[in-house]
């Protein structure tokens, strides 16, 4: 069993994802990201309302602000095949357990996207566990262009 650390905001949520699964995925997705500049590989695996699980890896490019990252890959990956509504994602990377990787900022933003009423959980590997946590806790004040 993967020690972890679970947020009272994701408790409830999570109870129902294999975790370790999704982890899994994420990791299975990392050994397919393209690094050739940083070879720091990470993935994600995203999984939707349906159940299925969307995965995606970090695509470098040599201008490297063009660069994207696992999650957003997973999430552009899952908009495109018809998807909007997310349960929960896992990330993974070249640091395995050992230590802390968590979404990036912008990933982030791109998550509170699609963070609604149901909050979306984010697990990543923190100081040897697995942290378990919902977006709105690791990004507190998001933008939102609200179309009322």
């Amino acid at each position: 069993m993967v020690k972890v650390s679970i947020s009272d905001c994701a408790r409830e949520r999570a109870r129902d994802i294999d975790i370790e699964d999704l982890f899994n995925r994420a990791r299975a997705a990392q050994k397919r990201a393209y690094a050739p500049y940083s070879n720091f590989r990470v993935g994600a695996a995203l999984l939707v309302d349906s159940g299925e699980i969307i995965t995606g890896g970090n695509v470098e490019n040599g201008s490297y602000g063009l660069t994207i990252c696992a999650e957003r890959s997973a999430v552009v990956r899952a908009v495109a095949e018809g998807h909007r509504d997310f349960t929960a994602i896992a990330v993974a990377g070249d640091t395995d357990r050992a230590h802390t990787l968590p979404p990036c900022g912008a990933c982030l933003q791109v998550l509170a996207e699609f963070d609604s009423e149901n909050p979306l959980v984010v697990i990543f590997p923190d100081g040897g566990l697995l942290r378990i946590a919902c977006v709105s806790e690791l990004l507190p004040i998001s933008f939102h262009l609200r179309n009322d």
